[in-house]
């Protein structure tokens, strides 16, 4: 399943490493806060090289983020991760541009020129 959410870095917590079966493993957790009526308070784990990315942001800037969700159990518990997969920083200010299209009002449309037909 794959979702996407926007909102401001509110926080990024420590980075943490470790050795595994299949080498080392580095994890950036970070929460982001929604722009909603109620907002919202959301944490993600970044893994890899989706860490690296993280350690770029700062808090108050806004995110767009496309995540995962996965959860898995242990000793009859579960626990739910949200893993990012694509950061994208100021999505806004990334956009189609369309904000920057100048407004156009009737004073701008020319007067219609007169028309030469016989009918």
């Amino acid at each position: 399943m794959s979702l996407e959410i926007e909102g401001n870095v509110h926080k990024i917590l420590p980075e943490q490493t470790g050795e595994g079966r299949n080498g080392k493993w580095v994890k950036q957790d970070f929460v982001i806060e929604t722009d909603d009526k109620y907002p919202k308070k959301i944490c993600f784990s970044a893994w890899g090289d989706k860490a690296d990315i993280v350690k770029t942001l700062n808090t108050g800037d806004t995110v767009k983020i496309s995540f995962n969700v996965e959860s898995r159990e242990f000793k009859d518990r579960w626990y739910t991760d949200l893993r990012p997969w694509k950061i994208e920083k100021n999505p806004t200010a990334s956009s189609s541009g369309a904000e920057n299209i100048p407004k156009f009002t009737e004073d701008d449309i020319p007067p219609p020129e007169e028309e030469d037909l016989p009918f």
